[in-house]
């Protein structure tokens, strides 16, 4: 196989690090002021989503609030510039080459995805399905755990195929910020649940969660604001939880009577909790301003369990530069924090658009 295994900074002498990171497409106006915000040095497109950079400061892709417009990010240690699909026995050598260059590391799994998740040619998929398959024949018994089986802390193997040739290195889930590679999970929503699409989102949300934190246990009680038409309310009662629903406007009637659900139809701003009652977590994808949205999830924070989650949904009206969604990202992290709410992860998903998904925790104890 005629790849390159990239040397390590140290190694190499270079100052900058080779790195993998994968931009939304929604993104594409202002990419450039996005990685030049990273500190970094673009070398080449990737597929439709992908650029390989290089980077002086690594850390940016934590610590940056540009690095919220990313979706996942990947050390770039094996690079195969090719055309796969022209090369004979070319899923034999990549697999083969991959085993020798990173089993010593003992990865935790090797996952293969696609250079191009939204094309309808699905030709790749199929590709990336095959060298999958291949590379667990050949790594060691224990490492072809399900994408689902991951720990968040333990490095796992990420290669990326496409027409552009292949991609891969080794990083844990939370580094790479998902269990997928290039971050993204398609969900196929319960069967009963054509309500609308926010239920794939606060499904996506639940999973990308676990990067963070264990599995709601079953019943949690959830404090939904703004629910109407009840997509979500429909993907978490489907997965056992109860959940307190509040809106102006009724929720689709498919949702009646359904087991674990309290519906409150009134307005979010005039809703106080029960005496006694608090909620596992809160949901918060209303529509208008974000700065709105973030008062009312600040003001009901009170009645969030002490080490209880927000899932909020910074809704951006306008998506035009990087500094305007950073300026609401910095303004609704500052206002959660006056009431004692902790930011633990920041995302675009799959299921985002003009969006972002914010995690915050209630401090554990209560000083």
């Amino acid at each position: 196989m005629d790849g390159t295994m990239i040397p390590p900074p140290e190694e190499s002498g270079a100052a900058a690090v080779p790195w993998l990171v994968r931009l939304p497409g929604l993104f594409d106006g202002f990419a450039g002021d996005v990685l030049a915000s990273l500190g970094a040095a673009p070398v080449k497109r990737l597929g439709q989503e992908y650029h390989w950079i290089r980077l002086s400061h690594p850390a940016a892709l934590r610590e940056s609030e540009a690095s919220i417009f990313l979706r996942w990010n990947l050390p770039l240690e094996h690079a195969w510039p090719c055309q796969p699909a022209k090369i004979e026995g070319f899923i034999e050598k990549a697999a083969q080459t991959l085993k020798a260059k990173f089993g010593d590391r003992a990865p935790q799994g090797v996952f293969v995805g696609a250079l191009h998740p939204t094309s309808p040619d699905r030709y790749f998929r199929h590709f990336a399905a095959n060298l999958r398959g291949r590379l667990v024949q050949l790594f060691p018994e224990g490492t072809a755990k399900a994408v689902e089986d991951q720990e968040p802390d333990r490095a796992t193997l990420f290669v990326l195929v496409g027409k552009e040739g292949l991609y891969a290195g080794m990083a844990t889930p939370r580094e790479a910020n998902g269990f997928y590679p290039g971050g993204s999970r398609y969900i196929a929503q319960h069967e009963s649940d054509t309500i609308s699409r926010a239920g794939a989102k606060i499904a996506e949300a639940i999973h990308y969660l676990r990067l963070h934190r264990p599995p709601f246990a079953p019943g949690s009680h959830w404090l939904e604001l703004g629910a109407c038409p009840g997509g979500m309310t429909s993907e978490l009662l489907a997965r056992g939880q109860k959940v307190t629903a509040i809106d102006r406007a009724p929720l689709d009637p498919r949702l009646a009577g359904k087991a674990g659900l309290t519906f409150v139809l009134d307005d979010v701003a005039r809703f106080e909790a029960p005496p006694g009652v608090v909620y596992d977590a809160m949901l918060d994808d209303m529509n208008g301003p974000p700065e709105e949205s973030i008062v009312q999830v600040v003001r009901l924070s009170r009645f969030l369990k002490p080490g209880g989650v927000v899932v909020f949904t910074l809704k951006v009206p306008r998506m035009e530069s990087v500094s305007g969604p950073v300026t609401l990202l910095r303004e609704t992290i500052f206002n959660a924090r006056r009431a004692g709410l902790h930011l633990i992860a920041r995302t675009h998903l799959t299921y985002n658009r003009h969006e972002f998904t914010l995690f915050f925790e209630k401090p554990p104890t209560v000083s």
